[in-house]
């Protein structure tokens, strides 16, 4: 069954796949004899933001767009985020074994890179290649402080589950499609996921694809505890913002993963939730007064989210891998959907290198 919601656009293929974990939602464009590509949302939305760049892409490729565990129209299957992205990464080798494919090329954004780079570090010889769209830190969202990955505490505070603004999960709860509050659901894809507010010719549809979103302690923004330490909340056990908690989450094996697939890292310039200077980052928020009591970035830093991801692509290049760092100008944290025609330029590009 697919959402009551769903208005897919000409060419996408909706299906609903039993795997031997959970019943995924997956869409598919292009030849079904193509070359495979996977693409993976993050967090507050859905497969169904890549319609748009599937059909563009040559009909040669297999496209297909998968609803993570927690999101769209995939079965509701809670996330232990005491396994780090290993929930998704087992989910998707289910997927993959259930549509008998045996190596895809894999394309996530943002914490939809935990879930492919994780899935590369358990199957290396299933990974092509990995394209990475504004992705999430290989040592999670919040809370660290070096290129390395090194926690601000020891409890990793100030990451998980109760960071996020309440009135954001309270509008979430209840449906909101307006946009009276700028924690808005409509607000938040207009002024967070692009560099400048922009509504979208599908707006509706991707709304109502990011409030698919399941809600609760085990799912979003999952549950949380009490800390000692600034920003006084820790990660818990449960749902995607503690699963990629440094607590539990850390890609560091990446660099030494063989085979290397060769890997493309895309970013805007300027994104607003990925970055040294994330406007989601507690201390960010800290250092501004939105968040009373910063201790000060001797103790409590912004997180070098892209330092600490260009470190880890760095050694596994050591190791013999290939990157390409791409950054694209004037754009924010959805260079696929505010610049379509650069990023498939680069996209395609780096595909038929990788073939």
């Amino acid at each position: 069954m697919t959402s009551a919601f769903a208005q897919h656009l000409p060419g996408i293929r909706p299906a609903q796949v039993a795997t031997a974990r959970l019943r995924m939602h997956l869409l598919g464009s292009g030849a079904a004899d193509g070359e495979p590509v996977l693409f993976v949302h993050g967090n507050f939305s859905s497969s169904t933001y890549f319609e748009e760049l599937m059909l563009a892409m040559p009909a040669s490729y297999r496209c297909l767009a998968v609803d993570l565990r927690g999101y769209g129209d995939t079965e509701d299957r809670p996330i232990d985020a005491t396994r780090g992205a290993r929930d998704w990464a087992d989910d998707l080798d289910a997927l993959l074994r259930a549509l008998a494919l045996p190596a895809v090329h894999l394309v996530g954004w943002s914490a939809g890179v935990a879930a492919i780079m994780q899935f590369a570090i358990d199957h290396p010889r299933a990974a092509k290649s990995l394209t990475l769209i504004a992705p999430v830190s290989p040592y999670g969202f919040g809370g660290t402080r070096d290129p390395q990955g090194a926690p601000c505490n020891s409890d990793y505070a100030g990451s998980g589950g109760g960071v996020v603004a309440a009135e954001f999960v309270e509008r979430l709860q209840a449906g909101d499609l307006g946009e009276a509050s700028e924690f808005s659901p409509r607000n938040v894809i207009r002024n967070s996921f692009f560099s400048q507010p922009l509504a979208l010719d599908r707006e509706e549809q991707l709304l109502r694809g990011s409030l698919r979103q399941r809600l609760g302690e085990r799912h979003y923004p999952g549950d949380c505890e009490a800390s000692p330490h600034w920003p006084f909340v820790a990660p818990g056990r449960f749902g995607p913002l503690n699963a990629i908690s440094p607590k539990y989450f850390d890609l560091s094996a990446f660099a030494d993963i063989s085979p290397q697939p060769p890997v493309l890292w895309v970013r805007g310039d300027r994104d607003s939730i990925i970055g040294d200077q994330s406007r989601s980052d507690p201390a960010v928020l800290g250092r501004e007064g939105l968040i009373p009591g910063w201790p000060g970035a001797e103790r409590y830093p912004p997180q070098p989210m892209l330092a600490q991801t260009r470190e880890l692509l760095r050694r596994y290049a050591a190791n013999g891998g290939d990157f390409l760092e791409v950054v694209m100008p004037g754009v924010g944290h959805s260079p696929f959907l505010e610049d379509q025609a650069n990023f498939l330029r680069a996209f395609r590009g780096f595909l038929e290198d990788a073939r």
